[in-house]
């Protein structure tokens, strides 16, 4: 179907007065259709809402995919719809622990999801970052607050982090013996494994093994 079809497939279906260049923008990721229309579309291409959203970020986006309306969610979670819904459009997750784990279940989110969801992504990196630069024992009642794995299987992850990258950093400064080399060298290792920190970490935190 071109997108031409699928804008006549909701004004014809749904009542949806939604453009072509609406569709194109949906399909590129430039836009995003509301519950209303996503379900609209979803019923026009002959699938289910969370066929199309195949990488669902948002809370939003993780809510339509489990068909599940507002008030549902709200109600399953343990708030209020109002209060759900302000958190829901700041995209900031702030309920407590029991109201957390009901969200967890209800959208059936990874330790991942979560943090994602929870819009904690950028302060996760940052915390973790801390803890491989300098003391990961000083970093680990904060990221503990922000991911939902049990505090000891957190503590043996970032010892871990942490003990690869002061290896990289010792192991790139002792290859060269000039100090231009050493420090470029240095710093290039230790960009990259910055860089890539935030996907060690979540790699660790799905291997197989308990999580308590």
């Amino acid at each position: 179907m071109l997108p031409g079809h699928v804008a006549y497939g909701l004004a014809a279906q749904y009542g949806l007065r939604i453009d072509t260049g609406t569709v194109v923008a949906w399909e590129r990721g430039q836009a995003v259709p509301s519950a209303y229309e996503l379900t609209a579309l979803a019923g026009v291409l002959w699938c289910s809402p969370d066929e199309l959203l195949t990488a669902a970020r948002t809370l939003r986006e993780h809510r339509t995919a489990r068909r599940l309306s507002a008030e549902e969610l709200a109600r399953l979670v343990g708030m209020g719809t109002s209060a759900y819904l302000r958190m829901e459009e700041a995209g900031r997750w702030r309920g407590n622990e029991r109201q957390s784990a009901a969200l967890t279940e209800a959208l059936g989110l990874t330790p991942a999801g979560f943090v994602s969801v929870c819009g904690r992504d950028e302060e996760l990196a940052q915390a973790l970052r801390a803890a491989v630069t300098t003391r990961w024992q000083a970093q680990l009642r904060a990221v503990a607050k922000l991911v939902p794995l049990e505090r000891g299987f957190l503590q043996d992850v970032l010892e871990e982090l942490h003990s690869d990258y002061q290896s990289l950093m010792v192991s790139t400064l002792s290859w060269s013996s000039t100090g231009e080399e050493r420090s470029g060298a240095s710093g290039d290792a230790g960009r990259e494994f910055l860089a890539t920190v935030l996907e060690r970490f979540w790699r660790a935190a799905e291997a197989p093994g308990p999580k308590g």
